[in-house]
């Protein structure tokens, strides 16, 4: 089974609300809810992985220096494996917009769970609720 590696993130605004993205349709997962990232390319850091993705999916600027490592998933599907860092960044450039069609939501830490999740980052809730 293929391990894919992808970087992900909680954009924790002034009000310790996190950022979540949804899958938009045509993609795998589509309509689940999930923290912003993408797949990390060959010869590329997590961190700087998370930058690019940041810039080309919400059009903010962030930087190495601001990516907190929070955890990690670790999480089988069907067809691969998912390795997935997940930062906390609490400092950015720029107002998150969604770029690529995605629909973007401000969910409190007890309000994660209202939102449907692909199975990786359903154990990231708790974690994430207890550190907030």
């Amino acid at each position: 089974m293929k391990t894919i590696l992808v970087s992900a993130v909680a954009l924790i605004d002034r009000d310790n609300r996190v950022l979540l993205a949804q899958r938009p349709e045509g993609k795998s997962m589509a309509g689940l809810w999930e923290f912003p990232g993408g797949k990390v390319e060959p010869g590329e850091t997590p961190e700087a992985a998370l930058v690019r993705e940041l810039h080309e999916e919400l059009g903010i600027e962030t930087w190495d220096s601001c990516l907190a490592p929070l955890t990690f998933a670790s999480h089988s599907y069907d067809d691969f494996h998912l390795l997935m860092p997940l930062f906390a960044c609490r400092k950015w450039t720029g107002i998150p917009r969604a770029q690529e069609g995605q629909t973007l939501a401000w969910a409190r830490a007890n309000e994660l769970r209202d939102y449907p999740m692909p199975a990786a980052d359903i154990p990231l809730i708790p974690l994430l609720r207890d550190w907030l």
